[in-house]
């Protein structure tokens, strides 16, 4: 695989877009099969990779460093369940205060907080921030990342089966099918719901240069959708249209929850094999200046990637770029907004001019 996704770097583009040619270099393989790429300003040369049966390994200056967290034994893993990811404090430098989330192993989804020392994580300082029973073993969301403001976001999926028999996601009763966010060190802070109508939000990302949220939400059977949301808007509550919307198209009957109905802005058929969106993060990195403020993203099945822009709230400049990522789980950014690429193989690729 590693061969053909070297020489797949070497594909033009047709028109205009060859002068953005972009491509992918190798940055590790041998890991498990990985679930989120992380990192934090407070160690620049340090990139956290996640693996789905219970493990956190990082990487120093490009090379494995070793084992940060090991809680294989709290985690049930496989399908959509497993360890599933990590987000450091803002004030990590001083605090060492990190959060992950992990399915258990009767199969509900927790969030944890737990600190570390001398660059190892402490399995004794877990501190348990959410519990949410999951009813079935897909559709467990799993992301968690921080905004600027200190708050921590967890997606949560519809909790599973097809078609979201229980009607989770647009009952605001339900922390099923939600965006959910807290302060978590402000002494009692409360879970709030910023958006629901979600079916399975895998993977979602901040652009670190501007605030606002993209998401990649799964679909069912048709259509795979990007949702967008404005930095200033995401204090508003947000109804993303699941079960009643699948992508663009109507899905079901159901009525419509609460919150302001936000359209996809960018939406893509079950075509081509593809079957699973992968969200991932807008580019701010250097190394690659005809990328920089292109979010990019993929499909699971197909490998597809694709890039986009946002301008004055909707997609534009849409292309595929010139390579596949097969079993495309995750993205990532390093500590300088370097893009990375994991996938179900335990192969990081990073993005490269």
């Amino acid at each position: 695989m590693l061969a053909h996704l070297l020489a797949a770097t070497a594909l033009a583009l047709p028109g205009s877009q060859a002068q953005q040619q972009v491509s992918l270099q190798p940055f590790a393989q041998d890991l498990s099969g990985l679930t989120a790429i992380a990192s934090t300003p407070a160690e620049p040369r340090r990139l956290y990779a996640v693996e789905q049966v219970g493990r956190i390994r990082y990487f120093v200056d490009g090379k494995l460093g070793g084992t940060f967290l090991d809680i294989r034994d709290r985690v049930v893993s496989g399908g959509e369940r497993g360890l599933l990811s990590v987000a450091f404090h803002p004030k990590y430098a001083r605090n060492h205060r990190f959060y992950v989330n992990y399915t258990d192993k009767s199969g509900n989804t927790r969030v944890v907080e737990f600190r570390s020392r001398n660059g190892r994580a402490i399995k004794s300082t877990a501190r348990q921030l959410l519990f949410v029973r999951q009813p079935y073993a897909n559709h467990n969301g799993g992301e968690l990342q921080f905004d600027s403001g200190g708050r921590l976001y967890v997606g949560m999926g519809d909790g599973g089966s097809g078609g979201d028999p229980g009607n989770r996601a647009q009952n605001m009763n339900e922390r099923l099918g939600k965006l959910l966010r807290i302060d978590p060190i402000r002494r009692g802070a409360t879970w709030q719901i910023v958006g629901l109508g979600l079916r399975n939000p895998w993977r979602f990302s901040f652009d670190r240069a501007n605030g606002d949220l993209y998401i990649g939400d799964v679909g069912q059977g048709n259509w795979e959708e990007i949702d967008y949301r404005a930095r200033a808007s995401i204090s508003t509550l947000a109804n993303y249209g699941w079960r009643v919307f699948e992508g663009r198209a109507r899905y079901s009957n159901t009525a419509l929850g609460k919150g302001q109905l936000v359209a996809p802005v960018y939406v893509y058929s079950h075509a081509e094999s593809s079957c699973s969106v992968t969200g991932g993060y807008v580019y701010r990195g250097r190394t690659v200046a005809a990328a920089v403020g292109r979010y990019f993203f993929g499909d699971y099945c197909s490998g597809i990637v694709w890039s986009l822009r946002i301008q004055n709230g909707s997609a534009v400049d849409v292309r595929r770029e010139p390579f596949h990522v097969s079993t495309l789980t995750t993205f990532g950014e390093d500590a300088a907004g370097e893009l990375y690429f994991g996938t179900a193989n335990g192969e990081i690729f990073r993005l490269a001019a």
